[in-house]
């Protein structure tokens, strides 16, 4: 379970409310035309930063992490679930 998911996981089952539905970012999909679809779907991370995450996954793997690599680890990965989000209500405009 990615972290997204994880906190979306931990926010229902603490609250007892569940997880938002899918139409929540319909809004969002709503305003992207077809040619900004393509073009974020054409979005890649910059492999600096891709090397940046795969290092830091592997020192997490092993637990070596220190505070400021977890924070950084956390960032990079909540942005490239953002980014994964994105290019999903993409794929879904396109398919309209």
């Amino acid at each position: 379970m990615d972290l997204v998911c994880s906190k979306m996981f931990l926010m229902s089952t603490l609250t007892g409310r569940p997880n938002p539905p899918d139409s929540f970012l319909d809004p969002l999909a709503d305003c992207l035309t077809r040619e900004v679809a393509a073009r974020i779907l054409e979005v890649h991370l910059d492999p600096g930063i891709q090397n940046r995450v795969d290092k830091l996954a592997a020192k997490a793997n092993e637990g070596e992490l220190t505070t400021e690599e977890q924070v950084e680890y956390e960032h990079l990965i909540e942005k490239a679930d953002l980014l994964g989000i994105f290019k999903s209500l993409a794929r879904q405009v396109l398919a309209r």
